[in-house]
């Protein structure tokens, strides 16, 4: 059966659907010996001889996805030239090629998952899909009064609006207070950047859910294979 190029190359966990699409535009995927660079290529995995680099495709490996508890002070990546700590050591003994789902910041904690289904990843941080996402934010400084309803109807940041879905103060100091918030977008360091234009730096974050897949007792650094009925529901969720 034909499929989209970027699609076999995903499936195959070469690398997610977006990154596979910048793959084939820069000349480095071929199908029966020609380099294709069309995105809108079509191929069949079972008959045509798919390469990527010069490298024939190797046989699809079974799917699988991992919840890993990023500690903060690691990049979200798999690999750095720069030898930073990034999230491909904590996972080096698995066989899969892995990329992770969504990115945190550096200083950033929490739950960041990664699977070599490329198809799920690009639908989990496609915003069309609006996956929400959970965190504990522990911020400075006394919240303003309207702070629930500034967040829940949409802040202006230089990037567009940003909103949250849900807002719960789970604890407050007169100087401090730690929030339980849920939003929907994946933009670089949104939930900070929102906190910020509220006057409110945040001094800590941990996202403690992505979808139905829960952080839990997970410890920093360490990771778990999600359930097949956690993969199932992350499916349901992005094919409604």
């Amino acid at each position: 059966m034909q499929e989209r190029l970027q699609k076999i190359l995903a499936n195959a966990g070469v690398a997610s659907r977006r990154m596979s699409e910048d793959l084939i535009t820069a000349g480095r995927v071929s199908v029966n010996g020609r380099v294709v660079r069309e995105l809108g290529s079509r191929a069949d995995a079972s008959v045509d001889e798919i390469c990527l680099d010069g490298e024939p495709l190797k046989p699809v490996e079974a799917k699988v996805v991992l919840a890993l508890h990023k500690p903060a002070g690691v990049i979200s990546a798999m690999s750095d030239d720069e030898g930073r700590m990034h999230l491909g050591q904590f996972v080096k003994d698995r066989p899969e090629r892995l990329f992770h789902v969504g990115r945190l910041d550096l200083d950033s904690e929490g739950l960041i998952l990664l699977t070599n289904d490329g198809d799920l990843a690009n639908k989990l941080s496609h915003p069309k899909f609006g996956v929400p996402k959970r965190y504990l934010v522990w911020v400075s400084g006394a919240l303003p009064r309207d702070a629930k309803t500034s967040l829940l109807s949409g802040i202006d940041l230089e990037d567009g609006l940003a909103r949250a879905t849900s807002f719960h103060v789970a604890e407050k100091e007169k100087q401090a207070a730690i929030v339980d918030l849920v939003i929907k977008e994946g933009r670089n360091r949104i939930v900070r950047r929102m906190f910020e234009a509220l006057g409110t730096p945040v001094d800590r974050l941990i996202r403690t859910e992505v979808g139905p897949v829960k952080l839990g007792e997970l410890k920093p650094g360490r990771w778990r294979v999600l359930s097949s009925r956690e993969v199932d529901s992350l499916r349901q969720l992005i094919d409604r």
